[in-house]
């Protein structure tokens, strides 16, 4: 699986962010205009300091490609339900008993050096993805063969229902001619990617990689011939590039967030609740997790001491939404959220009392400063936080306040991106901040498949993907296993298997709910047409939600044009 983290964030040093623009050529004028120079679409993923190039789109550290370059068979999106978008494959079917999917790959695509797409592509991609743990984020266990050069049969030992948007949404195909000489596909840094995508690599530099749209895309040349992705220097610098209109689009908080398209003439804004705010914690110690918050009973005292009504005002200007300690979706999986929770919504004030006695119960004691400590060591955490994150570094510090009523200290350690992710893969943190995001299809199963499952773990030292808390329990794989079984639309059959996942994860609580987090992105409407809205929400819009963003790039018009 791609999956980087679905949020990214920037950190001001406004001194910089003319440099910085400079370097990356943007040439938009400002207030939103269309540039006269080209419809380049610049994009601010919030990426603080320099990219390090990789295009692995399997990789943790991939800066991009799954869906620009290297494309799915379909696009599925979490923003709605319905069918998917063909792409590299026209049409797809299950067989009677869920147990062999079949799909028809289209005729017309090639990689970027001319080589025909063909079945034996898919086939390799996805018993290469199956023979590397690392990389298997999706859990595919099937076994491909190629009927032909345009159909692929993929036989499952059950049924795999759910599987289906996973293999077919969430696997970048690659090209064998290619891939079949790397060595690692984990971890080898690929500098020169080849797709059948939308666009293929211009340009890198440090400051700034750039996109352009591939001449023999079977879809025909994309309208927007470029996307430039910008390294800024954070939240303050991208909102500042907006008012410059050196910008089109970016994924962040900005102030005065309700009043964009006054403060930022020929700018509009769009957020979509969907990626779940957390406290990200090594929790196994199984697995190789050292430190006081391996113990459940720590995990639960910091989810009781927050202030969530405060954490949503001071950090996130109210866009944010309540939180499930189960983590369904309060509103999109209200039919599956378990009556077995005892909290079905994570409390939004503190409550002392329960957080105190649930320490005390696990035989810590409060020392003369005030902080918790169990045998001569203190509750006392560093929490990792990309520099630049404003909006998460504000709920941090917020937190680390709120904590100490309950005598656990909390510190900011903010570093830089790479930095944090690498962490979070191997495992080496105590605690981080960051989202659980969605799958490929608008279902509570991917996330929970995502994150807890013991198939996208690994012991602390070895990348998980993205499996970064570590837990490894068997009533939640055997409730996953079940899952699977089932069709999507069976929901009285699946409803007590999502009770089961969620009271357990609420036991264990690997992941401390925090809130759900209002995606919101700015985005340059008097220079491109084709956004996605509220009333045609055809792909999630982050700029970092991939592969949803390259079908919105797919869908962009410079305005005025035909």
């Amino acid at each position: 699986m791609q999956l980087k983290s679905r949020r990214r964030r920037g950190r001001i040093v406004v001194a910089g962010l003319a440099v910085a623009l400079a370097a990356a050529g943007c040439g938009s004028s400002a207030g939103g205009a269309p540039s006269t120079a080209d419809a380049t679409l610049v994009v601010y993923t919030g990426q603080a300091g320099d990219y390090q190039i990789n295009f692995n789109p399997f990789s943790p550290t991939t800066i991009d490609g799954p869906g620009t370059i290297f494309e799915p068979l379909f696009f599925f999106t979490m923003a709605r339900t319905g069918e998917p978008v063909p792409r590299l494959g026209t049409a797809y079917s299950w067989n009677d008993d869920g147990t062999v999917l079949t799909v028809t790959l289209r005729d017309n695509a090639t990689w970027t050096d001319g080589t025909r797409f063909t079945a034996k592509d898919v086939v390799f991609t996805l018993d290469m993805v199956k023979k590397n743990s690392t990389i298997n984020g999706t859990g595919y266990d099937g076994t491909a063969k190629a009927v032909d050069e345009h159909t692929v049969e993929i036989a499952f030992d059950e049924p795999a229902y759910s599987q289906g948007p996973q293999v077919l949404g969430r696997i970048w195909m690659v090209p064998e001619h290619v891939w079949s000489t790397i060595a690692d596909p984990a971890n080898d840094v690929i500098v020169e990617p080849m797709g059948t995508g939308p666009f293929m690599l211009e340009e890198f530099k440090g400051q700034a990689f750039t996109l352009k749209a591939n001449p023999t895309y079977w879809d025909g040349e994309p309208a927007v011939k470029r996307v430039r992705y910008v390294a800024l220097s954070g939240n303050q610098a991208g909102a500042d590039a907006l008012a410059a209109g050196t910008i089109d689009w970016q994924t962040g908080p900005v102030p005065d967030i309700k009043n964009v398209e006054r403060n930022y003439p020929g700018y509009k804004a769009i957020s979509v609740p969907l990626m779940q705010i957390a406290l990200f914690t090594c929790s196994n110690a199984d697995l190789g997790c050292t430190g006081h918050q391996t113990d459940p009973a720590v995990r639960k005292a910091i989810y009781y001491g927050m202030n969530r009504t405060q954490l949503n005002a001071l950090a996130f200007e109210d866009t944010a939404s309540p939180i499930s300690p189960g983590f369904a979706l309060v509103d999109r999986d209200a039919q599956y959220l378990s009556d077995g929770l005892a909290d079905k919504i994570a409390p939004m004030e503190p409550d002392v009392a329960k957080a105190t006695a649930l320490l005390e119960g696990a035989g810590f004691a409060k020392g003369g400063d005030g902080v918790y400590a169990k045998n001569g060591k203190p509750l006392a955490f560093n929490v990792l936080v990309p520099a630049g994150w404003t909006d998460y570094i504000t709920a941090l510090d917020t937190m680390g306040q709120q904590l100490q009523a309950i005598g656990v200290k909390l510190t900011t350690q903010q570093v830089s991106w790479n930095e944090w992710s690498a962490a979070r893969g191997t495992g080496k943190y105590e605690m981080l901040i960051d989202s659980l995001y969605q799958g490929p299809a608008a279902d509570p199963y991917y996330m929970y498949s995502y994150f807890f499952s013991t198939a996208t773990t690994a012991k602390v030292g070895e990348t998980a993907n993205p499996g970064y808390g570590r837990v490894s329990d068997p009533v939640i794989d055997g409730a996953l296993a079940e899952l699977e079984k089932l069709d999507l639309a069976d929901v009285e059959g699946r409803r007590p298997h999502f009770a089961a996942i969620q009271e357990r994860v609420a036991d264990l609580m690997p992941y401390i709910p925090v809130l759900t987090g209002g995606t919101t992105s700015e985005y340059n409407a008097a220079k491109f047409t084709g956004w996605p809205t509220e009333d045609d929400l055809y792909a999630f819009p982050a700029v970092w939600q991939r592969p949803d963003h390259s079908q919105i790039f797919k869908s962009l018009r410079p305005a005025g044009s035909p």
